[in-house]
């Protein structure tokens, strides 16, 4: 089972003649729907669902002070030494494993809090706030070879008979609207007609 997040390859990730089944609001409602074609029997091989409309949202955890930028220093430069000094000790052939061990997390304490500070320092004081962040879409559509829309918008209007009436109302204003524009557009361009001769004095 693959998570959301995981890669793949470019080439399974399109469709050859996609066609839309629907728009949700939550990634839940697109995977639900594709968990009832699923249980009917349909190639859900042949099934794409698209994030569309992202953001990205950074949520606030904390203020960032010179402490707390120089204990996490501290703490990462330490494990950093922890992990050199235990792969010196599986070679060491003395009785000083530990002592190694400990000093190689010494320096490596103090070489990343050094390193913290320095870094903390370049940027000037203009981010002192930690956060988190990430990318997330507001609308999920869930697409399908063209060759099986019809079979797999029958079955979604059989989980859902509103929504697909209200998906298929919307589909109709879509192609009126794309028609009229059309049809603009051509009124717009001006008849070609034959070009006139051209006449050269005295004629």
């Amino acid at each position: 089972m693959n998570s959301p997040g995981a890669r793949v390859p470019q080439s399974r990730l399109t469709l050859e003649y996609p066609m839309s089944l629907g728009v949700f609001d939550t990634y839940e409602e697109a995977q639900k729907a594709v968990d009832y074609l699923s249980d009917h029997d349909f190639p859900v091989e042949n099934v794409l669902i698209v994030g569309t409309d992202l953001k990205q949202l950074e949520r606030v955890t904390g203020r960032l002070t010179r402490g707390k930028v120089a204990a996490g220093g501290a703490v990462s430069g330490a494990w950093l030494g922890a992990f050199v000094g235990l792969i010196f000790a599986m070679f060491a052939q003395d009785g000083f494993v530990l002592l190694r061990v400990v000093m190689t997390m010494a320096f490596g304490a103090i070489f990343g809090l050094v390193w913290a500070l320095v870094g903390y320092q370049v940027t000037g004081g203009n981010r002192d706030f930690m956060s988190i962040s990430q990318v997330v879409a507001t609308r999920y559509e869930v697409l399908t070879e063209h060759k099986y829309a019809a079979r797999a918008r029958q079955l979604l209007a059989e989980m859902d008979p509103m929504r697909a009436a209200q998906a298929q109302v919307q589909r109709a204003r879509e192609e009126a609207l794309r028609a009229h524009e059309e049809q603009q557009g051509q009124s717009a361009t001006p008849p070609q007609g034959p070009t006139p001769p051209m006449t050269t004095p005295g004629q």
